[in-house]
């Protein structure tokens, strides 16, 4: 174990964490471990302009290229037994976006990256909210102590409002430089 910024205590990356279900049910979603068969309904949705305004060098167009997506997902999964999730309507089943929470090293401290994408036709229903909020519950009950980060830009107002809903607020000590620009950080650390 190691301490984080904050006082925070930490376990390894290797440390033995407990599994996210492989299906998390909220009140109008249903969130999973991906499976290769959602590669097609992935597409469609990281395949939109709108989806990645704010980050594109996250586009992807081509079937290949979320096929190899979907397996480093996958492969967080496998190594720390949780990830990224593929997101689903309950009354639809239907693929609209995907959320999750990985490890990733930020200023040279261990967090838990949350992200999040849904197809722009449920933009304004409250599912990101709903999705991020689960895994964060999940994460702070879960994996106590760990710091969860969403890196948002400056103008992703949509997603601020997501991240501060769910209890995260912004946090300039873990700012950071992204691909595409200057990421915001909201965190869960008091």
């Amino acid at each position: 174990m190691g301490v984080s910024k904050g006082g925070r205590t930490r376990r390894e990356y290797s440390a033995e964490v407990p599994r996210q279900p492989d299906r998390l049910p909220t009140a109008r979603l249903s969130l999973r471990r991906p499976a290769q068969a959602d590669a097609v309904a992935v597409l469609g949705i990281l395949s939109d302009p709108a989806v990645v305004q704010h980050n594109p060098s996250e586009r992807v167009t081509e079937l290949e290229d979320v096929e190899v997506l979907m397996r480093h997902w996958l492969a967080h999964w496998e190594r720390h037994g949780f990830g990224n999730c593929c997101v689903f309507e309950t009354p639809t089943g239907r693929l609209i976006g995907n959320c999750g929470v990985r490890w990733m090293t930020m200023h040279g401290d261990r967090v838990l990256n949350l992200m999040y994408r849904f197809d722009p036709s449920t933009w304004g229903h409250g599912y990101a909210t709903e999705a991020a909020g689960a895994l964060v519950h999940w994460a702070q009950d879960s994996i106590p102590g760990e710091l969860v980060v969403a890196r948002i830009r400056p103008t992703n107002l949509a997603s601020q409002r997501v991240a501060t809903k769910i209890g995260l607020r912004r946090d300039p000590a873990f700012d950071d430089e992204g691909e595409d620009g200057g990421d915001w950080a909201f965190t869960d650390r008091s």
